[in-house]
């Protein structure tokens, strides 16, 4: 196997990984929405940075630790669990606020950086995905080369796909027009995100390693 090819080989595996809906697909549709596309350009590359800080990690050993050790495993697990219960519970309770609701659509000054924030977090506190390099980068390193630089370019990889898909995604809430910029599909958006976040919160502490 080829660098090229082994590249290529885990774009395809990592193009599956990105296009399953999720809580980064949430998250960039209501900065979208919300806020503009800008700002949801902020989030994919928030969301970008955690994935290649995993995919560093991962090459670097740290998510061999992880694996190897339950305990870790479990406190990473559960403390992202609960960051996106608290995120989507936020969500779902400001969306039954009309003041709130009414600010949001206003809200510029610190909205970059908190979209930032908040998909790296996303992704930082989601253990799975240092599995799912630590899983990956042995089948796709070739022999004599160094893992570390290759980790490196299958992250860079995945984080390109993870902002092409999010232009997608940005586009096609620009061609939906004002009717998703309305208030009530903000409000929704909210409810329908803040619900993804808490369930998808449960799931990843009821999950077994």
């Amino acid at each position: 196997m080829t660098v090229t090819s082994a590249l290529t080989a885990f774009a395809l595996v990592a193009l599956l990984m990105t296009l399953v809906p999720g809580v980064d697909t949430a998250l960039i549709l209501r900065s979208a929405m919300t806020r503009g596309r800008s700002d949801a350009m902020v989030a994919a590359l928030g969301i970008s940075t955690g994935v290649f800080i995993w995919g560093i990690a991962a090459a670097a050993g740290a998510s061999a630790v992880l694996a190897a050790s339950h305990l870790a495993y479990q406190i990473l697990t559960y403390a992202g669990a609960a960051y996106l219960v608290f995120l989507g519970g936020q969500m779902i309770y400001r969306s039954f606020r009309k003041k709130e609701v009414e600010a949001i659509k206003v809200e510029v000054s610190r909205s970059k950086w908190r979209n930032f924030t908040t998909g790296m977090i996303t992704n930082l506190l989601n253990p799975k995905i240092g599995v799912f390099y630590i899983a990956t980068i042995p089948q796709f390193t070739p022999a004599d080369t160094n893992a570390l630089l290759m980790g490196i370019a299958l992250a860079t990889v995945h984080v390109l796909l993870t902002l092409a898909w999010a232009t997608v995604l940005i586009i096609g809430v620009k061609l939906a027009g004002r009717w998703l910029s309305s208030a009530r599909s903000v409000t929704w958006m909210d409810r329908i995100t803040g619900t993804v976040l808490v369930g998808f919160g449960v799931k990843v502490a009821l999950s077994r390693p």
